[in-house]
């Protein structure tokens, strides 16, 4: 998963969100490297932590570019999510927002979270880009659309293999190959000190509070619970790490820490931190205690100081990687039961207005409103419960808010 200290930093410091990469780079690794061994040492769990896929797109492209929030303000935004995520975690609430929200909202959610990213990668690659008359149209087919294909071929070979190195020698293996063709400058230097200056502590967090910015971080507390629960459920239910109920080993914990994983981003300045799926692999390898995230929360370490070699990385370098997490979290769509309308339908609709409106926002609220209108129409409204339609009508207010 070291991946994301490349991929975190490029989609954070995009132009137009006014983010220095060497800061949030800095960021990605200290709440990778403190919440990895938060989750070691107090939840004792073998799941690593940084900020994560989707919820970083959404920070950026959404919230800065597309709300125009500033940045400090985003981060407060985060903090706050986390705050909430908190409280959450360590009442009986978790489980009462978790029964609530629909199974196929969640695999629809995680769907149109994967399209998403497939076509910021696209976009990085030059490989669609905007037209005027049908909105967005095929690029010019260059040096970035074979490295696109050669990075993607790379790594689904090595993944093929069960390689762990797969996204990062697809990532820096496109970056070479541009600089050795001298479409890229190469780095003037490897190491330098971490930036703790330019992004910690310099988020916004009464500014958080306008209320029209109330939808996006509830967007942000609900993406990032569907994240830790599938991540902690799919995961501890496929490697063993269960309760005799086949409840997941010390899930409140686990939750716990990527709540706090959530705002101690905000502070640090990124966006939110989550458990990994990847986490898996250690998994497989025989890692089946919290000593195992102590040990990957070690290894980021040596990060903090690679800034200059992963600036001089370009943004096509780190599409493959783009496509291939977006076409892992676009499977969760064969999961949505679209055998009648009224499931299918609001499912449909979150999973498509993600990519097109560029929110996660709209399609999650969207899609509760919608379920639970169908339902009422159809004559199902008795089979939700309650806090489902507190769920919704809280979506119709936040859209009313946009």
């Amino acid at each position: 998963m070291s991946y994301i200290v490349v991929v975190n930093p490029a989609i954070l410091s995009t132009s137009g969100t006014g983010m220095p990469f060497s800061g949030v780079l800095s960021a990605t690794v200290l709440v990778a490297f403190s919440m990895t061994l938060l989750m070691g040492l107090y939840a004792r769990l073998p799941f690593a932590v940084a900020p994560g896929m989707g919820l970083n797109a959404f920070f950026a492209y959404t919230i800065i570019l597309q709300d125009h929030v500033p940045w400090p303000v985003a981060l407060g935004m985060v903090f706050w999510a986390g705050v909430l995520f908190l409280v959450i975690s360590v009442t009986p609430l978790r489980e009462r927002v978790a029964n609530a929200i629909p199974p196929n909202l969640r695999f629809a959610t995680a769907g149109g979270i994967g399209l998403l990213l497939t076509f910021i990668g696209l976009r990085n690659a030059g490989l669609i880009e905007p037209d005027p008359a049908t909105m967005v149209r095929l690029g010019v087919l260059d040096h970035r659309t074979a490295l696109l294909l050669a990075g993607i071929v790379t790594a689904v070979v090595l993944m093929r293999r069960r390689s762990p190195l797969a996204f990062l020698v697809s990532i820096f293996g496109v970056a070479i190959a541009a600089w050795a063709l001298g479409y890229e400058k190469r780095p003037d230097q490897i190491v330098s000190l971490p930036d703790f200056s330019s992004v910690a502590l310099k988020l916004d967090i009464a500014g958080a509070l306008q209320p029209a910015l109330l939808a996006a971080i509830v967007s942000i507390l609900f993406t990032d619970l569907f994240d830790s629960l599938s991540t902690f459920i799919g995961v501890a239910v496929a490697s063993g790490l269960t309760e005799p109920d086949g409840q997941p080993l010390n899930l409140r914990r686990g939750l716990i820490v990527d709540a706090v994983a959530t705002f101690a981003a905000g502070l640090a300045g990124t966006s939110s931190g989550t458990a990994y799926v990847e986490s898996v692999a250690g998994i497989r390898m025989g890692g089946r205690t919290g000593m195992a995230s102590v040990v990957t929360a070690v290894c980021f370490l040596p990060c903090f100081f690679v800034a200059p070699l992963v600036a001089a990385v370009p943004p096509y370098a780190t599409a493959p990687v783009l496509v291939l997490v977006g076409v892992s979290m676009f499977q969760m769509v064969l999961q949505i039961d679209f055998g009648r309308i009224e499931d299918g339908l609001p499912s449909f609709f979150t999973l498509v207005l993600i990519p097109l409106t560029f929110s996660i926002t709209q399609g999650i609220l969207c899609g509760f409103v919608l379920h639970a209108l169908l339902y009422a129409c159809v004559g199902r409204a008795r089979e939700l419960p309650v806090s489902l339609w507190i769920l919704a009508a809280l979506s119709a207010v936040l859209l009313g808010l946009r």
